[in-house]
């Protein structure tokens, strides 16, 4: 048991797990009880949960806390934003040791069908009008993602531009102060408005977006495969296949906990 905790938690990421944890109480106040379960280890069983698409009754009892527990500690450390929280102090690693790449970033988006109806989700124009999500994302030059966000499948791609953009959080660079813009933007025809090159303009970003009738996408292929890439990546969480949870905050984790496994397993430069 202890040799599969670690390999799902390392030392290392368990060590950047720890800085943003909030603290819990382990004294009861009332007495008695059982021993609190450990963090490394509820932690590797919402890994194992997230990478194997297993529910949470399905989680084997190696990881020593019971199912309930589990859960129950990953909807407190989805209420206090902790997987937001890990992945920004995964990229403030990677930026100060350089490994992220501004100069060209790219965005995109992939549909998930929703197991049922609710927030944030609704008809996906590309599977019959059935319901899902949509997961948008914003990637650097070799596939790393600084932003993310979720949304119903029928909304345009278009409208995730500027929250994305805005959503990059201060990111420790190598030298200098840190960085939060891209030095330019690639996009599909999905993103082909003026206002939206209107706006990345007046935030001193270049753009680089299809135009709808004039050339094909196929032509930005050569910078854009990246985002593809590393759309394909929360595939390897196969609980992002469907989108089985009610909630948009507990689906937004598991979104969460993908990007920042990939950014912790950073692929090799391109």
């Amino acid at each position: 048991m202890t040799d599969l905790v670690e390999r799902l938690v390392p030392d290392e990421l368990w060590v950047l797990f720890r800085r943003v944890v909030p603290p819990t109480e382990v004294k009861r106040p009332q007495g008695g009880g059982r021993r609190r379960a450990c963090d490394r280890e509820a932690l590797a069983a919402i890994v194992f949960a997230a990478t194997s698409g297993c529910t949470w009754r399905q989680l084997p009892p190696v990881f020593g806390p019971a199912w309930p527990t589990v859960c129950r500690r990953f909807a407190q450390w989805s209420r206090a934003r902790v997987w937001a929280k890990l992945h920004r102090v995964i990229l403030d690693e990677l930026g100060a040791l350089g490994e992220l790449e501004w100069s060209r970033c790219a965005i995109g988006s992939v549909s998930v069908r929703a197991g049922r109806r609710g927030p944030l989700t609704g008809p996906n124009p590309t599977d019959r009008g059935k319901p899902g999500s949509k997961i948008h994302l914003l990637t650097d030059r070799n596939g790393l993602p600084p932003s993310l966000g979720i949304s119903g499948a029928d909304m345009h791609d278009s409208q995730g531009l500027e929250p994305l953009v805005r959503g990059i959080p201060p990111i420790r660079s190598r030298r200098g102060p840190c960085r939060r813009r891209p030095t330019k933007l690639h996009a599909d025809k999905g993103y082909d408005y003026d206002h939206l090159r209107r706006w990345l303009r007046k935030r001193g970003i270049a753009h680089r977006i299809a135009r709808k009738g004039i050339e094909s996408s196929t032509r930005l292929g050569r910078h854009r495969w990246v985002v593809e890439r590393t759309v394909s990546w929360p595939a390897g969480c196969r609980r992002l296949h469907r989108r089985y949870e009610r909630k948009p905050e507990h689906f937004l984790a598991f979104v969460g906990i993908a990007a920042a496994l990939i950014c912790y397993r950073r692929p090799a430069r391109t």
